[in-house]
């Protein structure tokens, strides 16, 4: 019999389930010490008994003296909706209750009734709740709610956001009319544009989304475009200073309308200098972000300038739609700005980026006096950074636009990381909703025996409640914004997440509950009122009936070619594929289909030390022959290809790529996208997953070939070919 009866029930209490089964089919039981570290991570002592009694009797107090939590979750369509509320500890005999419910539209509603001592008895015994009923027939939305409850002698009120949300995301059937659809996706920063400086722009995303209306497909999808600190030159797009804001990589400076009048901007852009770093970035195999950012920075700053002396704080059509872009971001806007302009101001003083849990004690609280002090001393570098912010989101929305005006059914496609980088901006300005001294992974598995630690704090599940799912809530916002649809990476995150106390390997992890039926009721909210359709990626393994519950709330699967077959190795025919999925041949963790082909993936391992060299190597060359095998067969029956045999050993490009999008085509899946990289034959994986920096480049690989090009070989055309089923003109291309 354990020891630590107290811990457990504590660890239960906050979501820290005791055990999980592993791929192989084990169960495997959390340890006290990793709930013991997990619960330092959450704030919470329970290194010893009376410490975790302790924390047990200080959540029992809380919880008595809260009449409503901050934010309350509720369905638009249940018949009988229910407000829970706790009953005081001093409430007794009959009570009256009020609940006055404030609409978004600024409509007041009011329901009221009473309850007997016997229906107080009853909700003591089941934890303390008195379930009332909010004014019928609320629209969905975020709404204010007033609760009050009163019995002979006193009286309770509380405060908080009801939310009505609705049943499902928008469907692939209520956006196209039942129609299927295709599309592209691309790793943007890989794309060679017309004039972008070294790393794809949203210019490129424009043209890209122009390409695939004519195609006649309906989505161009891309990379998380979250902000990232390009001058360091961080490159991976999962591990991001925030996830609320864009990463300024991404900016076609040439589109900035004031390029037009600042004549200093002109100037350095057309100096001998700048035009010899350009023409080294446009032409290198590789993103070099810090490169970029240096090319980047002097001309935004003096667009910024002739922007403030132009707009800022005028009745101009721009500097109205910044004030506009300044109101809807509020106070997230700011923090992001301050903290890049304190990162740049404390460089100087040894504080690299990523350390400012090592600033001076005020300066790490976003809320403190001497940070609004050095917001108003430094005005300039904060709203240069905000103003940058503001260019992305004008220059997003063009491309939105453009894809729209060439008959995109859906728009373009954004990714949502599961995290943000414990030293960035969000960690710092949401201190009550991340953490330290833990961090998310994955545990062991075949792939990484040890476990995976991704290096990003975990969110506070009941952090996230506490503050009534204002981060959920604005993510969810800046995610959609001019997205037609959303992928969600590692949607399981929006149930549980594997944490890892900090220092230990991830043997030692244990999984976290989340509040799934919120975030998932809050998450099909934003998708209907952005009219964006929602995709999870849910692959590898996943609770039972977790697929399931995806598809009630009308999030769409995630297919992936190499995934996708029988326990003998052949690959699954077509017509067993979902039809409540995106299809598509590979992810940005896995070697194009050429790549794939040749094997370049394997090489590239066994230089990084993944796989040794000699039998290892030689046993993964025989594994993929035997995978190319079965592809050819599966393709080959199902008429993708005339035989087996048809297509050559090596250089399979391009009806390889034809072959298997005509496959993805084949199946149910009402989307399928192609990758732009197999698209245009490219062989090497934009990420080796599990290897560090110093052993490969992840993140920074360029097409081989320019954009223009692409669109104007016929070649790439016919990789096309294999998407004719759905594409909205067939035989669109040549």
């Amino acid at each position: 019999m354990t020891s630590r009866p107290r811990l457990r029930e504590l660890a239960d209490r906050v979501g820290i389930l005791p055990s999980y089964v592993a791929v192989g089919g084990e169960r495997r039981e959390a340890s006290d010490a990793t709930r013991v570290a997990l619960l330092a991570a959450m704030r919470i002592d329970a290194s010893s008994e009376a410490s975790a009694a302790a924390a047990l009797a200080r959540l029992d107090r809380e919880r008595a003296e809260r009449l409503l939590p901050a934010a309350v979750v509720i369905r638009a369509s249940a018949a009988a909706p229910s407000l829970r509320v706790h009953v005081p500890p001093a409430a007794s005999g009959a009570v009256r209750w009020r609940v006055e419910v404030v609409t978004e539209d600024g409509d007041r509603r009011v329901s009221e009734g009473g309850a007997d001592p016997s229906a107080l008895e009853v909700a003591r015994a089941h934890g303390g709740a008195l379930a009332l009923e909010p004014p019928a027939g609320l629209p969905p939305g975020w709404h204010a709610a007033h609760a009050t409850l009163a019995w002979t002698g006193g009286e309770a009120a509380a405060d908080a956001a009801l939310v009505a949300v609705p049943d499902a995301c928008l469907s692939p059937a209520e956006l196209l009319g039942g129609r299927r659809a295709g599309g592209l996706w691309a790793n943007l920063w890989s794309v060679r544009g017309r004039r972008s400086w070294g790393a794809g722009d949203l210019t490129d995303l424009a043209e890209l989304a122009r390409w695939a209306g004519r195609e006649g497909l309906d989505f161009v999808g891309v990379n998380p475009l979250h902000a990232l600190r390009a001058w360091a030159g961080e490159a991976s797009p999962y591990s991001p200073v925030s996830r609320l804001f864009r990463n300024p990589l991404y900016l076609d400076v040439e589109a900035v309308p004031e390029l037009v009048d600042s004549a200093a901007a002109r100037a350095r852009i057309a100096s001998p200098g700048h035009r010899a770093a350009l023409a080294r970035l446009r032409a290198a195999p590789r993103l070099d972000p810090a490169a970029v950012a240096e090319l980047q920075r002097p001309v935004i700053e003096r667009l910024h300038e002739e922007f403030a002396r132009r707009h800022r704080d005028r009745p101009t059509p721009r500097g109205e739609a910044y004030a506009a872009f300044r109101a809807g971001a509020g106070a997230s806007l700011d923090d992001f700005a301050t903290f890049l302009a304190l990162e740049e101001a404390l460089a100087a003083g040894g504080l690299g980026p990523g350390r400012w849990r090592e600033w001076p004690a005020a300066l790490r609280d976003a809320r403190s006096p001497q940070v609004a002090a050095f917001r108003r001393s430094q005005p300039e570098r904060v709203d240069v950074h905000r103003w940058i912010q503001f260019e992305l989101d004008r220059q997003l929305a063009a491309a939105a636009r453009a894809g729209r005006d060439a008959g995109l059914g859906v728009g373009l496609y954004g990714d949502l990381a599961i995290g943000s980088a414990g030293g960035g901006s969000d960690a710092w300005a949401f201190t009550e909703v991340f953490l330290e001294g833990a961090s998310v992974g994955a545990p062991p598995d075949d792939f990484a025996p040890g476990g995976q630690d991704w290096g990003l704090p975990p969110v506070d599940p009941g952090g996230l409640a506490r503050t009534g799912y204002r981060y959920w809530r604005e993510l969810l916002r800046s995610a959609f914004a001019h997205a037609g649809a959303l992928r969600i990476d590692h949607v399981m995150g929006l149930v549980r997440q594997f944490w890892i106390p900090a220092g230990r390997p991830g043997s030692e992890g244990a999984y976290v509950r989340y509040p799934a039926d919120a975030m998932l009721g809050i998450l099909a909210l934003e998708s209907r009122r952005h009219r964006a359709l929602v995709i999870g990626e849910d692959l590898g393994t996943v609770p039972e009936g977790f697929r399931a519950e995806l598809g009630r709330r009308g999030v769409l699967s995630s297919q992936v070619l190499p995934f996708e077959t029988d326990p003998s190795g052949e690959f699954r025919p077509s017509r067993s594929w979902s039809a409540h999925a995106l299809a598509t041949a590979n992810t940005h963790d896995l070697p194009p289909l050429e790549g794939f082909w040749e094997g370049r993936d394997l090489v590239l391992r066994r230089d990084a030390g993944q796989i040794a060299p000699g039998d290892a190597f030689r046993d993964a060359a025989l594994r993929r022959w035997r995978e190319r095998e079965a592809l050819a067969r599966r393709l080959a029956e199902e008429g993708c290809i005339p035989a087996a045999g048809a297509l050559p050993p090596d250089g399979a490009w391009p009806d390889l790529a034809a072959a298997v999008h005509a496959f993805l085509a084949k199946t149910p899946a009402p989307l399928v996208g192609a990758a732009l990289d197999d698209l245009a034959g490219e062989t090497d994986p934009v990420n080796l997953p599990g290897v560090g920096p110093d052993r490969h480049p992840s993140w920074t690989r360029r097409m081989r070939r320019p954009l223009a090009e692409l669109q104007a070989d016929r070649a790439v055309a016919r990789t096309l070919t294999g998407l004719d089923a759905l594409r909205r003109r067939r035989g669109a291309g040549p």
